[in-house]
């Protein structure tokens, strides 16, 4: 790759949207935030209650520079608080 295509963003790919994945009957959409270069752990749990869809947004106070590595924990987090909560995580 060349130089110029470096220092101008030509040779790098965006991170591709992220993927949800379906746990235990919920649904888990990773959404770090980026904050000056590092991200916070935050995902978008979904499901139904008694035939009503529901969601909540997880977000924690937890740092990754990587944003794969982010959405790894980010799923992995919302998968502890649905082995945790189940259909509580929708109650406020």
């Amino acid at each position: 790759m060349s130089l110029l295509k470096r220092l101008f963003g030509g040779g790098s790919k965006p991170d591709p949207a992220p993927a949800h994945i379906d746990y235990k009957g919920f649904r888990i959409t990773p959404t770090p935030v980026n904050e000056g270069g590092q991200f916070r752990i935050g995902a978008l749990i979904e499901g139904e209650v008694d035939g009503e869809p529901q969601s909540h947004t997880l977000i924690r106070a937890d740092m990754i520079r990587d944003l794969g590595e982010a959405n790894e924990a980010s799923v992995n987090k919302a998968k502890q608080m649905i082995d945790q909560m189940g259909d509580r995580v929708f109650r406020s």
